[in-house]
């Protein structure tokens, strides 16, 4: 009887055992769960405010009050119903822009790895043109010359050039893992080359996969806030760096209207510590020399 429990926990217990010390680490907990509030305050928040982000609701530079919970702009707007507004744009924008670019890495990388050779060399070359390329630079010429600027291109402008780091260091580990034993097997099985990647390799580093998609994630949402603070935000959308770009050209902070540009400052800073907390975390997950028991 007991061999036979042992036989049938065991197995589940090598499943599980990632997800069993992500629940115990703190850093991982603390920063999902920051992650998380905001993600939701996002998504649930403007479903519960009758008015528009840009709309005048109340009397200028309100302090926060019982009504106004973050206060008034300068022009009589409600700064929550932009906050929440914003925190659901800054996200689409991490989650387009962060998909478009790990994805992108992905695809160049394993091809990269996997195939040798001249795709390789093609690759490579590619990947690095890209990568000296000051990133902030291109993205704040495309940005200037569109005409209409929405959250949507902007992620995809940031996910198109956010990608080089990901693939290069996707065909770093393909290489070493392309000679495994197991993969040569896969091959004499007579499997297509797709299939070893997905099943054979891209298992074998799922854990750097997540970490690098955490990374990614809160990139965009930096480099967006970026954009937006220069003014090359997008032009029918609130977000988080468009609140503060706004703040900031009116003046606010000599003005001491603070509950204009606090929270969307502050916003991004949990997000972005977060992300970079939670990805600690996870190293300390999958290294088992990193665990704290």
């Amino acid at each position: 009887m007991s061999a036979e429990v042992v036989l049938q926990t065991e197995p589940v217990g090598r499943r599980n055992e990632h997800l069993y010390f992500a629940l115990r680490n703190p850093k991982v907990a603390i920063g999902l769960s920051l992650v998380l509030a905001l993600l939701l305050l996002g998504l649930i928040g403007p479903l519960f405010l009758s008015d528009s982000p840009n709309e005048y609701v109340g009397p200028k530079s309100e302090a926060p009050s019982g009504e106004y919970w973050f206060g008034t702009t300068y022009f009589g707007q409600d700064v929550f119903t932009q906050f929440v507004h914003g925190l659901r744009s800054s996200y689409l924008v991490g989650t387009l822009g962060g998909g478009i670019s790990f994805v992108i890495g992905l695809a160049v990388g394993f091809t990269a790895g996997y195939r040798g050779g001249l795709v390789d060399e093609v690759l490579n070359m590619i990947t690095n043109v890209v990568l000296v390329l000051p990133a902030l630079a291109v993205l704040i010429v495309i940005s200037s010359y569109l005409e209409v600027r929405g959250v949507v291109t902007q992620a995809v402008i940031i996910g198109i050039f956010s990608w080089p780091w990901v693939a290069r260091a996707v065909r770093a580990q393909t290489f070493t893992l392309a000679n495994r034993d197991y993969v040569d097997l896969a091959r004499l099985t007579g499997k297509r080359s797709g299939q070893i990647i997905v099943r054979e390799i891209m298992p074998n580093m799922a854990s750097y996969l997540l970490m690098s998609m955490i990374l990614l994630f809160g990139g965009a949402i930096l480099f967006a806030a970026m954009l937006d603070f220069i003014g090359l935000g997008p032009a029918n959308a609130v977000s988080l760096g468009t609140m503060m770009q706004q703040s900031m050209a009116w003046s606010s902070l000599h003005l001491g209207l603070w509950w204009w540009f606090v929270p969307p400052g502050l916003a991004i800073t949990l997000i972005v510590g977060a992300l970079y907390i939670t990805n600690v975390g996870l190293d300390e997950v999958f290294n088992p020399k990193l665990r704290e028991m």
